[in-house]
């Protein structure tokens, strides 16, 4: 590929967040060309896609023709794994017993998916035990008709693979729906964290396979014919058709994507990444350069997977987050989230007069009421994920409507406060109150929404009464003061427990400490406390110019908010590359054989040299593979080995050797 036809290329990249779907175009030669959002459709995720691709290719004037890679990042396996969704599946267990379920929340993981459990599986040097797939053929034409898909997890599948080959196979060709090994997940030990991880993929192919095809689908209705790539977990880029197969891999693809486009944005090698969207607030370490990435495999939604996925704490911290007061003491604090609520200056811009005349009414009354300045509406999810209501929550539901109305005419007795609560839970109802977005606007900080319907809310949210029996505040502008100030303490201490946890000090109580908590505060007294953090903390989000200076002061350190912070997530969609790898064990079962397992390849030699040389060829071979699969066309490879020995009566006796190549490189485009 000619340098010149690189720089000349517009890459579209996207980010599909909580609040906003984020589309951007750039090239190397120009940069940022031009960025737009658009509200993020839960129900379609590609309606949000579509409406903010459509604002930046008419606003810069390009042609469909000029885009030659697209490239995006989302949240939608995260959520997914967080909430609970996903088909159902069949999971097939070789060599395995019952009693393995209960080992890494696999059986949680199932609930109440079908399990068969087979006899055969290997020992460690890859050696096969006797295998039988006739309860499996026997159960086949019940199951396909129940599943959406098959999970396969052998017994060290990682050094030998055949029965969960074998079982593919039949698989595919008795049913045709998909199914996913774990030998294809993670070269790891550790079979029921594998089997785990296997099921968890195996639930969110067809999801990220809707994704996948709606926005395929789009892009060739607007003539876009350029590669799309998908960023994973560890902030590299992979084909589409190469996530589709293993979407598991997509999780905390957005936080990933936002570190790689920090460092673009910055040029910065060490610092301290914390991203604030609308409902969470990521914060994660970039160390020379490079993501750090969490050892022991990415948790989400309570499951530890054997992904490689950045290290990221979330934290259910935004700017759209939930006010509330702590009423357990005389002078109520402000505590923000983790739920998170629509604005109502977001609701008002969205629905008009009747939001602001329902405020108004409640600002004229008397006295305060207890639903004040909140409101709700449908989220727009298909009418079939409101099954399984029960009578109480069925009625609520079918009073609320995709207008917003006030709770204080929706609900009619106290107990509906619990069931409305559930609906939201359930994802099928939005709430609105007063958030930290509102008190920006009040403060005259953001002014894209509706101003007045958020000065409004303050006023209601000061009317709520302290201890004492006093109102909280006695003006709008001082409750939202005091909002902005809980945002930029509570940023403050996330940015310190992951600084904590990075050093070894785990837990929220390190923040809450009565010294940590001083430092913050700046007390001083005979003895004072001063905070000091060895990098610079980039503030990411289209709110972080708005709060991110004001946390850097408080943590005594520098703070970088970029220019197009607000397009973060879906720059680095673009600016990545492909990395993919691939390992192989060589292992000695019995003296003077030494056995080379590497993915689907077992091989015996007996010579020592001779295993290692065919390992890294074999390695070279299947890397240069992938990395095709994943979407480049100029992979650079880089194996490192590390071989075991000991030195047995002066004789050097060999134990094994692992080797693992990396393949890296930019994303082919389009001519």
């Amino acid at each position: 590929m000619a340098q010149s036809t690189t720089e000349q290329a517009i890459f579209l990249g996207i980010d599909t967040g909580g609040t906003y779907t984020d589309a951007v175009l750039w090239s190397e030669q120009r940069g940022v060309i031009a960025k737009a959002k658009a509200l993020t459709t839960r129900h379609d995720l590609s309606v949000g896609i579509s409406g903010a691709v459509e604002r930046i290719v008419t606003q810069a004037s390009v042609r469909s023709a000029d885009i030659r890679l697209v490239s995006m990042s989302t949240t939608l396996a995260t959520n997914a794994l967080v909430e609970g969704q996903g088909g159902r599946i069949a999971l097939v267990m070789v060599g395995f017993s019952r009693g393995d379920l209960e080992k890494a929340d696999l059986a949680t993981a199932l609930g109440s998916d079908p399990v068969v459990f087979l006899p055969g599986g290997h020992d460690v040097y890859g050696r096969a035990q006797p295998f039988d797939m006739a309860e499996l053929v026997e159960a086949l034409p019940s199951l396909c008709q129940e599943v959406t898909g098959f999970a396969v997890c052998s017994y060290f599948a990682v050094r030998n693979p055949e029965h969960e080959i074998a079982i593919r196979d039949l698989i595919r060709k008795e049913t045709g729906l998909p199914v996913t090994c774990s030998h294809e997940l993670s070269a790891k030990l550790n079979g029921p964290r594998r089997a785990l991880t296997t099921v968890l993929n195996a639930r969110l192919i067809a999801m990220i396979d809707r994704l996948v095809a709606a926005t395929e689908t789009f892009l060739d209705r607007r003539g876009i014919h350029a590669p799309l790539m998908v960023v994973r977990g560890d902030g590299a880029l992979v084909s589409a058709a190469f996530a589709r197969h293993r979407p598991i891999e997509t999780i905390l693809s957005g936080p990933a994507a936002s570190l790689v486009g920090a460092r673009h944005m910055t040029g910065l090698d060490n610092a301290i990444v914390s991203d604030i969207g609308g409902t969470t607030t990521d914060v994660a370490v970039l160390d020379k350069g490079r993501p750090r990435l969490d050892p022991n495999g990415a948790t989400v939604g309570g499951f530890r997977t054997m992904v490689e996925a950045v290290a990221m704490r979330t934290f259910g911290l935004g700017g759209d987050s939930e006010v509330s007061l702590d009423d357990n003491t005389m002078a109520p604090r402000i505590k923000l989230g983790p739920r998170r609520l629509v604005p109502l200056s977001l609701l008002a811009a969205n629905h008009g007069a009747n939001v602001i005349d329902h405020l108004a009414r409640q600002v004229k009354a008397t006295n305060a009421g207890r639903l004040d300045g909140r409101f709700a509406l449908l989220t727009g999810v298909p009418a079939q994920m409101a099954s399984g209501l029960s009578k109480g929550e069925a009625e609520l539901y079918g009073h609320i409507t995709n207008e917003p109305q006030p709770l204080d005419r929706l609900l009619g007795s106290v107990s509906q406060a619990a069931t409305i609560n559930r609906l939201v839970a359930r994802g099928l109802v939005h709430l609105s109150g007063f958030t930290p977005s509102d008190a920006c606007h009040v403060l005259g900080l953001q002014g894209n929404w509706n101003a007045e319907a958020a000065r409004y809310g303050a006023i209601l949210y000061a009317r709520r009464k302290d201890g004492s029996g006093r109102p909280l505040c006695d003006t709008p502008e001082e409750v939202a003061h005091r909002t902005y100030d809980a945002l930029i303490r509570r940023s403050s201490e996330v940015v310190l427990e992951t600084v904590f946890a990075e050093d070894g000090l785990e837990g929220p109580e390190t923040v809450a400490s009565p010294l940590i908590q001083r430092a913050l505060s700046r007390e001083t007294g005979i003895a004072g406390a001063r905070l000091n953090i060895d990098r610079p903390v980039i503030g990411l989000g289209a709110s972080a110019p708005v709060y991110y200076p004001a946390v850097g002061e408080m943590l005594g350190t520098r703070c970088i908010v970029p220019h197009d912070t607000d397009v973060a997530n879906a720059l680095g969609a673009v600016v990545g590359q492909v990395r993919v790898s691939v390992e192989a064990h060589v292992s000695q079962p019995v003296e003077g054989l030494y056995r080379v397992m590497a993915g689907e390849v077992v091989k015996d030699f007996q010579i020592e040299d001779e295993a290692i040389a065919f390992a890294e060829a074999t390695l070279r071979v299947q890397a240069g593979q992938m990395a095709l699969d994943a979407g480049t066309d100029e992979a650079e490879i880089r194996i490192a080995k590390e071989i075991s020995a000991a030195m047995v009566e002066d004789q050097r006796k060999f134990i094994e050797a692992i080797l693992i190549a990396t393949a890296s490189g930019r994303p082919r485009i389009a001519h």
